[in-house]
């Protein structure tokens, strides 16, 4: 093992443990096409795996990189083997297996929360892989087990977080797991769970009050000051009427 290549794979290691917490053993998710060439190269995954990485490792798999290696036949019956050794993680396809490279980027989903390593020589899988933040991939060339570089996704992640525009992976679990130690995040279930009811309110009194209708007769004078007025009147017109009376004859006796 070369000793510039263990410098490189000492140092892609630190930059995943210190910007996505990654801690051993480490766990190494394998595929078929992986085991296939390991076989063909004579590569021990078992001995040479915690050598390269320098610190222990759990290596596995998934019930439906078995099921794929079952049905292409003979031809990889060797790789079968080796990959029955390892560890099965349970997936979502128990019932209805899809195909590995498909399981395998379902495993790490978004943001790769239980910190796998990925080996794989499947291109599908590659390709996934390095649109995902945090996921370490391994592959053999040359018959030696390589770690690749950190990919932009990650690079991009990690600069993002120094900025403070995102927050890292490790700071996500810690909330959370504060949370659900103060029991936030059942009280927020709960709340997204239940409609808010809607509070009766009281109907404007102002649009109670009935409608004044238009065109409608005019209400009536005060009779008391009209009469008054009349009988001032009449008066009136008797005085001058008793002013123009002619004046009483008088005779001598």
């Amino acid at each position: 093992m070369g000793l510039k290549r263990q410098k490189i794979a000492k140092k892609t290691i630190s930059f995943y443990k210190y910007n996505f917490s990654f801690r051993q053993p480490f766990q190494i998710l394998i595929d078929g096409t992986f085991c296939q060439m390991a076989l063909k190269n004579k590569i021990q995954i078992k001995e040479q795996m915690p050598k390269y990485l320098m610190g222990e490792v759990q290596l596995c798999t998934t019930n439906c990189a078995l099921k794929e290696l079952e049905t292409l036949g003979k031809e990889l019956y060797g790789a079968r083997i080796i990959l029955q050794k390892f560890q099965s993680r349970r997936c979502a396809h128990l019932k209805d297996p899809v195909p590995a490279s498909e399981c395998l980027l379902s495993m790490l989903g978004e943001t790769n929360p239980h910190n796998y390593f990925v080996a794989t020589q499947d291109h599908t899988v590659t390709a996934g892989v390095k649109k995902i933040p945090g996921v370490p991939l391994l592959y053999i060339i040359l018959n030696t087990i390589v770690l690749d570089k950190p990919c932009q996704t990650s690079l991009d992640h990690v600069k993002a977080v120094s900025l403070g525009e995102m927050v890292s992976v490790a700071q996500q679990q810690s909330i959370r797991s504060l949370k659900e130690d103060k029991g936030i995040a059942q009280k927020d279930g709960e709340r997204r769970g239940k409609k808010r009811k809607r509070k009766q309110s009281n109907p404007n009194p102002l649009s109670c009050l009935k409608k004044k209708k238009k065109g409608g007769p005019t209400p009536p004078k005060n009779t008391e000051q009209g009469e008054k007025k009349k009988s001032v009147k009449n008066k009136k017109q008797k005085t001058e009427g008793g002013d123009n009376l002619p004046a009483p004859v008088v005779t001598k006796a």
